[in-house]
């Protein structure tokens, strides 16, 4: 095998593996809390009900930030996890810091699109410059346009991530 086929079958190993990682620690992983907290500012007050407890709390800015904080620590913890299994199961070796920079590139980009404070989140700016903003604010007909757009920023982003995982990778 050349080096280039070998390059472009780690490449697709890792990109497979790191898509199949993010949608579980986007849909499995998260909490609940998470999920409905990490957008929430002092302006827009996000309202809470655990679901065990039923009680209620408010949250602003500050607690949008931490609970963004934790599912992006928890999402790109489950990317290490199953992009290292998997890698080792495959005879891979991901070097260190490649591995590192990757993630860090995944963690970054999944912050900046998850903390989705309404009129001021990165994505919705985005689509309005871009002319989606009709397409982000779509939500009708089965359409949800903010969570397809918000997929494609992170597949977009991930496959940059698995290009700088598989410089200096090599075979175990």
């Amino acid at each position: 095998m050349t080096s280039a086929h070998r390059n472009a079958a780690v490449f697709a190993t890792l990109l497979g593996l790191t898509r199949a990682a993010s949608a579980i620690g986007d849909f499995w992983v998260q909490s609940d809390y998470c999920a409905r907290v990490k957008g929430a500012s002092d302006k827009d007050r996000v309202t809470y009900e655990d679901p065990r407890t039923k009680k209620t709390t408010t949250h602003g800015t500050s607690d949008g930030r931490k609970a963004c904080l934790e599912h992006c620590l928890t999402y790109t913890a489950t990317q290490a996890l199953v992009a290292g299994l998997g890698a080792r199961a495959l005879g891979l070796r991901i070097h260190p810091a490649a591995a590192a920079a990757a993630l860090a590139v995944s963690f970054t980009t999944h912050y900046a699109a998850d903390r989705r404070v309404p009129g001021k989140g990165v994505l919705e700016k985005l689509a309005t410059k871009t002319g989606k903003g009709g397409f982000y604010r779509l939500a009708d007909h089965g359409i949800n346009g903010a969570f397809h757009l918000d997929s494609a920023w992170h597949y977009g982003w991930e496959t940059l991530a698995a290009l700088i995982a598989t410089t200096k990778a090599t075979s175990r």
